[in-house]
């Protein structure tokens, strides 16, 4: 993991006028579409959403308490958003009582954690019996590349994979389903390599805009250009079969006790 890179990745939505230009990724869009999907018709009582970051996949409920081991991210979300609770807090070790939710969320986030076995062991311990765990993560070993190092990724993984850390700590998976494609694949490839050369071109004299006309207008354009880009990348996630999908949602319920292996 490249911790100066991961770090400068951010510099730019460091600034609070840019900030929110996460939420209108197109990636992040489709990754919230598919959680709230899968949600839509659950009954839920209290929802933890692990490693929210500023972008939050679930936000239509007032039930839920985001957690992220940031504490300026919590701090940001909870100024901007106000619904819901906020906790900083290490996915690995979490900080809440057994058996509280009825559902959690993990979007993007177990691929970060060195020990994300017990990451998910932990989940599942907060977790009510018959509780939903939905999971979001990218796909496929062989994508693993520029834009993976480039953002702190441990790893990419194969479905038998997840549903075998999933399996261990209790989870038994209910549903698949594809979210991104490979035209993701090409595009954040592209664009990390793209920031790259930014950076290599003295990054820190690089100014945002700063007039408030320039960054409306900016923000304008980000934010429909993404939007058709989705429409885009969800057609390539359809028509793509699983096995190239970059990005995959699994729905599990919790049905056991985790087994151990030793």
């Amino acid at each position: 993991m490249n911790h100066n890179h991961a770090n400068r990745f951010q510099d730019f939505f460091k600034e609070n006028k840019y900030t929110t230009l996460k939420n209108y990724l197109y990636n992040y869009h489709l990754r919230k579409m598919a959680v709230e999907k899968n949600l839509e018709n659950e009954n839920t009582e209290l929802i933890l959403e692990v490693g929210s970051g500023i972008s939050p996949v679930m936000m239509k409920s007032r039930d839920i308490i985001y957690s992220d081991l940031s504490f300026s991210a919590i701090q940001f979300l909870k100024h901007s958003y106000g619904k819901g609770y906020y906790v900083v807090a290490d996915g690995i070790s979490l900080p809440f009582k057994s058996g509280v939710f009825s559902h959690t969320i993990s979007s993007e986030v177990l691929e970060h954690l060195s020990d994300d076995r017990q990451a998910i062991k932990e989940i599942a311990r907060v977790m009510k019996p018959s509780g939903h765990f939905i999971v979001t993560f990218p796909h496929r070993k062989f994508y693993f590349a520029i834009d993976d190092r480039f953002v702190g990724h441990f790893r990419r993984y194969e479905i038998n994979e997840m549903a075998d850390r999933l399996k261990d700590a209790g989870f038994r998976q209910m549903s698949i389903q594809k979210v991104l494609g490979p035209l993701e694949k090409v595009t954040m490839c592209f664009a990390v390599f793209c920031f790259s050369l930014i950076q290599n071109f003295k990054f820190e004299k690089v100014k945002v805009p700063q007039n408030l006309v320039i960054v409306n207008i900016f923000s304008s354009i980000f934010k429909w250009a993404n939007l058709y880009y989705a429409i885009l990348a969800w057609i390539d996630a359809r028509i793509m079969p699983r096995a190239l999908s970059t990005v995959l949602l699994i729905n599990s319920i919790l049905s056991g006790k985790s087994e151990d292996k030793g």
